[in-house]
């Protein structure tokens, strides 16, 4: 009886290493599942970049590299709060202006509004979502979803958000839309003040920054849009649905809608004193 031969000899005779016979691919991680724990830790943790997160997500078991943890938070929207050191080529903004909010007491609806883009990975490509908040209700008076970043689409969601009123001042980032001639224009035509975030800092754009995680963490990872259509129809859903319907903890509980137009209500009446 011919004695067996070794896997050892085996895959010295056919030329292979022996490794590959023990190899068992691992399960790949769902992105879905990552992109949730991601936006959770996140949200505990705002300052964490994503080394931190990383680490975490290795020491909970899961198999994923810190470039994968990179790219899903740049499909999120998200990065550390702590601010970062060259991020913009100064030459390639069009007009920088001063962050007015600094120090500034918010108090009253159509105060501040704030404007931010981010991005929507869906099978057919990627669209891009631009909202106005006003500071003070987080109401969103304004949005638009489209398939390129140019600066007429943030000067469509101004133009829907002004159906509502006007604000005082207007902060967004140094992004090219918001620093362009068309854009610093029009609300300069308008008689609004412009503001500019500090280079790498979107703490200074926290509320718009808190609602991404929202409506990302809330909407967007839990539906699987196929098409920009299902996409603008299923955003509009939710934006119904977070300004009229879901309670805000930084509200004391209250609607957005509600402390919106409440407030515009109070406002308008005669003999009313503005905060001091």
């Amino acid at each position: 009886m011919t004695a067996p031969v070794s896997i050892s000899r085996q895959c010295r005779l056919l030329g292979i290493n022996r490794a590959h016979i023990y190899y068992r691919p691992q399960p790949k991680l769902d992105d879905t599942f990552l992109l949730n724990r991601i936006s959770e830790i996140y949200t505990q943790r705002p300052a964490y970049g994503y080394r931190k997160i990383g680490v975490i997500l290795r020491e909970e078991g899961h198999a994923v590299n810190k470039k994968k943890v990179l790219k899903l938070m740049r499909m999120l929207g998200i990065q550390s709060i702590l601010p970062k050191p060259n991020l913009s080529e100064p030459a390639k903004v069009k007009r920088s202006l001063p962050y007015l909010l600094e120090g500034l007491l918010i108090y009253k609806p159509n105060q501040v509004w704030a404007i931010d883009i981010t991005y929507i990975r869906l099978p057919t490509g990627m669209v891009y979502l631009f909202a106005v908040i006003d500071w003070y209700s987080r109401y969103i008076v304004g949005w638009v979803l489209t398939n390129t970043l140019c600066a007429e689409h943030a000067l469509s969601a101004l133009n829907k958000a002004l159906k509502y009123g006007k604000p005082d001042i207007f902060n967004a980032d140094q992004g090219a839309q918001f620093t362009s001639d068309a854009w610093c224009d029009e609300l300069m035509r308008l008689n609004i003040q412009i503001s500019h975030d500090g280079v790498g800092r979107c703490i200074d754009n926290i509320r718009i920054e808190r609602f991404w995680r929202t409506i990302k963490y809330e909407d967007i990872h839990l539906n699987d849009y196929r098409t920009i259509g299902e996409a603008r129809a299923g955003i509009s859903r939710f934006m119904a649905y977070y300004n009229n319907e879901r309670p805000h903890q930084a509200l004391h509980y209250n609607r957005p809608r509600d402390v919106y137009f409440n407030s515009v209500a109070s406002y308008a009446c005669p003999g009313h004193t503005e905060a001091a």
